[in-house]
């Protein structure tokens, strides 16, 4: 078992205080967004074996089982991470496989550099994710319905707007939601602004459901993703509950702390809320436009005291442990390569003593008993 060392990621729009107040440590005064725990190869956790990455290439059937190897292969399939947002991330989906296939073989076959910032495609893998959250947690997911989406618009009464709401009821939900979207991100740069700027003064002056978007345009004036926002639900999560996010689902992360895991890809097509490349023609060719319900998981508790994430993939399965002070020893031994993830508490876990923040990695097969008073994530997969 090793005891991880792991990178934060000083994202702008990373919250200053919460991941320091977690482990105990005094704030920088920078953001700290993200804590990648995994073999990601552009922030690979650090073992006393070397970076992670390099343990597992060296010996991938060791570290990862041969049913993951034969399945996934001689990679690590997921990356866990602690997400810490102090301001919206922008809003993006993710590509299904088969579009991450087919999006990075063409921009090789192109020669668009693999670091260029008009770049789509940085692998060839899909990126279903999930987050839990650790403290009340605000985003966006998945599209309203049409009519609730044009009430919405209509309710902020500007005449520009105006268009959208009637677009949004002229229509099948699918051309309604593609159409709109569309033109909000295809809109004059100019005049969109001006549209964005007197829905935010509304949104501010009315307040209510309002709130989330004249936060989000506070940190993003006169963006068309405030617009383009407004077609999603907004979700608010408390401790422990959890969102899945699949492919072709627009979402963004608002405000909170939480654990974030996915599949081991880099793939994001983003809408909005964001000074980087938004490609509308790619990101109409992956998104679902479809009315969805958010779904809040709440973890499903076995037996043996194991909280776990129902998702639909087998790239990851997330689970938690909510370890009371008197209580037995878990053996987690497992066929599956396994991250542990001390979020309360302090936990031990074989011979390692997690506080919060710290995790371990724990290589499939290697016999591994937790105990102690807190609260442990375990990361693993399905195969």
């Amino acid at each position: 078992m090793d005891r991880l060392t792991n990178t934060v990621r000083p994202y702008a729009w990373g919250s200053t205080t919460a991941i320091p107040q977690l482990i105990g440590v005094a704030p920088t005064g920078e953001p700290q967004a993200e804590m990648w725990m995994g073999a990601h190869a552009g922030a690979p956790s650090r073992t006393e074996r070397g970076p992670l990455n390099e343990v597992i290439d060296a010996h991938p059937a060791d570290e990862l089982g041969t049913a993951a190897v034969e399945k996934f292969g001689p990679r690590l399939p997921f990356l866990l991470k602690l997400l810490a947002a102090g301001a919206p991330l922008s809003l993006q989906v993710h590509p299904d496989l088969q579009q991450a296939k087919e999006g990075y073989e063409d921009e090789e076959k192109r020669g668009v550099p693999i670091d260029a910032p008009h770049r789509n495609y940085k692998d060839a893998n899909h990126k279903p994710e999930l987050i839990c959250a650790l403290t009340p947690f605000d985003g966006l997911c998945g599209f309203r319905t049409p009519e609730e989406a044009a009430k919405l618009l209509e309710g902020l009464g500007v005449d520009s707007l105006k268009p959208y709401a009637d677009l949004l009821r002229a229509h099948p939900e699918e051309a309604a939601l593609r159409e709109v979207l569309t033109a909000v991100l295809s809109a004059d740069p100019a005049e969109m602004e001006r549209t964005v700027t007197e829905a935010t003064a509304a949104a501010q002056h009315i307040g209510g459901a309002y709130e989330p978007y004249a936060g989000i345009a506070h940190h993003y004036p006169g963006d068309p993703g405030v617009i383009a926002a407004m077609l999603l639900n907004y979700v608010q999560l408390q401790p422990g509950e959890a969102l899945f996010l699949g492919a072709g689902v627009p979402h963004a992360y608002l405000n909170g702390l939480g654990v974030e895991i996915m599949a081991n890809s880099d793939n994001v097509l983003r809408c909005g809320l964001t000074p980087k490349h938004v490609d509308v023609s790619e990101l109409l060719r992956v998104v679902r436009f479809e009315a969805t319900d958010p779904g809040v998981l709440r973890p499903e508790a076995s037996p043996d005291g194991e909280e776990v994430y129902d998702t639909p993939i087998d790239e990851f399965r997330l689970s938690r442990f909510v370890l009371p002070e008197s209580g037995a020893a878990h053996d987690l031994t497992a066929a599956t390569p396994q991250i542990l993830l001390c979020t309360a508490g302090t936990v031990r876990a074989g011979e390692l003593a997690l506080a919060p923040g710290e995790s371990a990695f724990v290589p499939a097969g290697e016999k591994v008993n937790v105990s102690g008073s807190g609260t442990l994530f375990r990361a693993t997969v399905v195969a």
